[in-house]
């Protein structure tokens, strides 16, 4: 049976606040988990007006809180910005308050415009790509006790000492991290809805090549796809043209313009471009009724040879996004 999480962004609709956001957030939450999702996973974005979510740590806090069951982590924790060990204290800090129900999900985007890259590392030059392996296997030896004899921080203890660990994934959207989880024995989740190109060699690679390492014992992989699903083939459409145009927009830039409603779509002036960039994102989406969302995402998940899929359904209405995940749920018999 097909296992299904979440990817939630805390986006914020016109006419509400991030205040309104994160609420919507928690609601969601607590609904997937009674619906029978296996995961609950947030986003960090900075200086973007139109997502709430800028500190994963904190909202899998309080996710967690008003929920008992599903497992609830980040997608991700962007590493280059921090220091392997004072991630690897906070996700202790949530695995001793919700032992076994913490997923670290590490990322290595820039997670905003590069002044806001900047303002995070507050003066410190850019990690060069090659240190990411580095940071990665010392956030794996805070994690579980371990450093190399002769390490710099070798005695450093991650506190508070705690019996479990959180699982640890990367999250990428082209095969390097699929390339580092294989080597240092870490889950691997590949962000379909990001590039919907070149998913399928990453994920095959990380299953051939996986070694147990410090991130991890066995191989795990799921990807995040784009799902809008909806009573009827036709209302699916209505509600993913919105989302096509958020795609374009933010392709071109306009990162603080508000997400479109379906009606601003119907009207928008596409160009002969527009309509082909639309045409090469729905690659990223799986859009339909009942019937159709259900064999696409079986065909999906077949093709890229995983038994998870993390759903994001990014849509202007809140109401239509709970009743996606709704109509997922029993497609799928989760929970039962």
């Amino acid at each position: 049976m097909l296992k299904l999480g979440v990817l939630d962004q805390s986006p914020i609709i016109p006419g509400e606040t991030a205040a309104d956001a994160m609420a919507r957030t928690l609601e969601l939450a607590k609904t997937v988990e009674r619906l029978g999702y296996t995961r609950y996973w947030v986003s960090e974005h900075h200086d973007t007006p139109g997502l709430a979510g800028s500190s994963p740590e904190i909202l899998i806090a309080a996710i967690a809180a008003h929920t008992s069951r599903i497992r609830v982590g980040s997608a991700g924790v962007l590493l280059p910005h921090y220091s392997p060990y004072k991630v690897a204290e906070n996700f202790r800090v949530l695995e001793a308050l919700y032992p076994g129900r913490i997923d670290l999900g590490i990322g290595r985007a820039p997670g905003g415009m590069p002044i806001a890259s900047e303002a995070l590392r507050y003066g410190r030059p850019k990690e060069r790509e090659e240190h990411f392996a580095l940071m990665l296997r010392d956030l794996g030896g805070f994690l579980s006790d371990w450093l190399e004899p002769g390490h710099r921080f070798e005695g450093v203890r991650a506190t508070p000492l705690v019996d479990t660990a959180p699982e640890l994934w990367l999250l990428g959207s082209s095969g390097f991290s699929a390339d580092r989880a294989s080597e240092l024995g870490g889950a691997f989740s590949f962000a379909h809805f990001i590039n919907g190109d070149g998913g399928h060699e990453a994920v095959r690679r990380y299953f051939a090549n996986y070694r147990p390492g410090p991130l991890g014992a066995s191989p795990q992989a799921n990807v995040c796809v784009i799902v809008i699903c909806a009573e009827t083939d036709e209302e699916a459409e209505r509600l993913a043209s919105s989302t096509d145009l958020r795609l374009l927009l933010l392709e071109q830039g306009q990162f603080r313009r508000p997400f479109p409603t379906p009606e601003e779509a119907a009207g928008y002036p596409y160009t002969d471009w527009d309509r082909m960039r639309i045409r090469a994102n729905r690659r990223r989406m799986i859009v339909g009724g009942p019937e159709k969302a259900r064999a696409q995402m079986l065909e999906f998940s077949k093709n890229y040879g995983v038994e998870e899929l993390i759903v994001l359904t990014y849509t202007y209405d809140f109401q239509a996004r709970l009743r996606s995940y709704e109509l997922l749920a029993d497609l799928f018999g989760l929970g039962q």
